[in-house]
This record gives C-alpha cells, sequence and structure tokens, in this order.
C-alpha cells in the first residue's frame, strides 16, 4: 500500500491509540508499585519495633522487595514500550515530511519559526535509557557514528560547505540521500532562505547525535570540560569553534561553551548554552572560528 497522507495519518492514530493504552496500565502499575512500597515501609517499622517477630517480618520483607522489583520491571517495560510508540509517531512524520520534500512540496519556514523547530527538535530528542551495564550506544550525546555508518535521509548533519573562494562555513544540513556510486552525500542546507543543495564527500559531513545522553547515569558519553568542539551559534544555522565550559547537569540542560572569537580579550566569547544535538566533534584543520 502506498505511503500515503491517509495511511500515515491512520499509522498514527494506531500509534496513538496503542500509547494511550500504556499510558493507562502504566499508572495502573504505578499505583500497584506505590502500595506495595507502603507496605514495604510498614514492615520496616515492625521489624524495628518488635525484636521477637524480627524473623517473621523479615521473611516477609523478602516477599516484599521480590514483588517490588518484578513491579518496577514491568514498569520499566511498559514506559519503553511508550517511548517506542512515540518514536515511532515521529518516525513516521519524517517519512511523510520526507515524501512531501522529494515531491517538491517543502514547506517555506521563516527565520522564527526555524529557531522554533530547532530549539524543538532538541528538546525532544530522544534520550537514551540503558539497562544495569549498558554503555551508550553510537551518536548517543558525544559519542561518535560508527566509522562505515552512513546518515539516512532526513537526518541532521553537520556540512562543511564552500561560501567563498576562500572560505568554508560548517552549517546545519538536512540529509538528502546517499549515492553509493560516487560515494557521496546529497544535503540541503537547512536555512530554507538559502536554498542550496550540496554534494559533499563522507569527510565533509558530520552526523548529528540521534540520542540525549543522561548526565546522571552516562557522564561518560558527553563532551569533558575544556573539550574542542563545534558548536550551533545561538539563532543562527551555522557551527563554531567552541571550548566546552561546563556540562549538562540533567538531561533536560545544554552545555555552556565559549566561542572562539578575537574580538574579546581573551580569545573567546561570553558563555553561550547549547543544546546536547548540537555539539559535536571537531574536525581539524576544518571550519572556521566566529
Amino acid at each position: 500500500m502506498p505511503f500515503t497522507a491517509e495511511v500515515a495519518a491512520q499509522q498514527v492514530q494506531e500509534c496513538l491509540k496503542s500509547l494511550h493504552r500504556l499510558v493507562c496500565e502504566i499508572e495502573a502499575e504505578r499505583n500497584r508499585t506505590e502500595h506495595n512500597i507502603e507496605n514495604v515501609l510498614k514492615t520496616q517499622e515492625k521489624v524495628a519495633a518488635d525484636e521477637n517477630s524480627a524473623h517473621y517480618y523479615e521473611q516477609k520483607l523478602r516477599g516484599l522487595y521480590k514483588t517490588g522489583l518484578a513491579d518496577a520491571n514491568q514498569e520499566e517495560d511498559l514506559l519503553r514500550a511508550a517511548l517506542a510508540c512515540i518514536n515511532d509517531i515521529r518516525a513516521i512524520r519524517n517519512e511523510r515530511r520526507i515524501q512531501a520534500r522529494n515531491a517538491g512540496n517543502k514547506e517555506t519556514i521563516g527565520c522564527g519559526a526555524l529557531m522554533k523547530m530547532l530549539l524543538n527538535s532538541a528538546q525532544t530528542l530522544p534520550l537514551f535509557v540503558g539497562k544495569p551495564g549498558e554503555r551508550a550506544p553510537p551518536l548517543c550525546g558525544a559519542v561518535p557514528a560508527d566509522g562505515n555508518y552512513i546518515a539516512k535521509s532526513g537526518d541532521m548533519v553537520a556540512a562543511l560547505v564552500r561560501v567563498s573562494d576562500k572560505e568554508e562555513n560548517w552549517i546545519l544540513a538536512e540529509v538528502v540521500g546517499w549515492s553509493i556510486s560516487q560515494n557521496k552525500y546529497e544535503v540541503d542546507d537547512i536555512d530554507e532562505e538559502q536554498k542550496n543543495r550540496h554534494v559533499l564527500s563522507k569527510r565533509r559531513v558530520v552526523p548529528l547525535p540521534l540520542m540525549r545522553a543522561n548526565p546522571e547515569t552516562d557522564e561518560s558519553a558527553l563532551f569533558p570540560k575544556g573539550s574542542i568542539v563545534m558548536a550551533l551559534y545561538p539563532q543562527t544555522t551555522c557551527f563554531y569553534k567552541a571550548v566546552v565550559n561546563k556540562l549538562p547537569g540533567l538531561a533536560s540542560d545544554k552545555y555552556e561553551v565559549l566561542f572562539e572569537d578575537s574580538t574579546y580579550p581573551d580569545g573567546y566569547s561570553p558563555p553561550e548554552r547549547v543544546a546536547q544535538r548540537y555539539v559535536i566533534a571537531i574536525k581539524e584543520g576544518k571550519g572556521r572560528s566566529s
């Protein structure tokens, strides 16, 4: 069946129905978990208050702990299923947008709306929540892509493009496709006022993160303080060289970076806050300072 607007809408509705059901199940599971926690606390009080019956209550506690662990695992499974539904909706909408673009129906977005869209894209980027001992995967936070990775159509990347005979800039771009025969990307400048399409080699394209890293559980997937990076300058669609000054403290926080800027006495701009999605490893010898 062709992937029409009607088919896409139907798939989104099915995902929304599944999401609603899962949210209800999560709420019910959470209520059960809270009830069990209350029983655990009451039983712990009885262990402390009645030494003669401590052994009995300790046995009861083991059973409550076992039940609580099973409840937590069930709630986790439901939450992951709900997040999968949300990601499915994002994928369906993105696929439909790409189809419209390829059909020549690309919507013109003003500068203000574009900045708002980029902010929303960074804020809603999926958060990696691994299981105990699981490491953050490639393209999560600061973890780079595998060497043979090819970004998909619709993915956002940093692209090094020539803007004059003597100058090249790293810009925010969207992948149109990958040519196997040419071994090159075709990308569109995200700034629609430029309306530029570029054909670039792989070394001139850096995929942006597909997931955020949680600073509280996966700090190793973030750039350390003092790292030299490329970061999207606020209210622009260009990446410039910067130094990480402060890491995000929470999953919703941004990096604090200092952009190289020769107009300031110390060579750096005042601190700017940039979302994880728009902070990437710099490629030495490429790009320019702000």
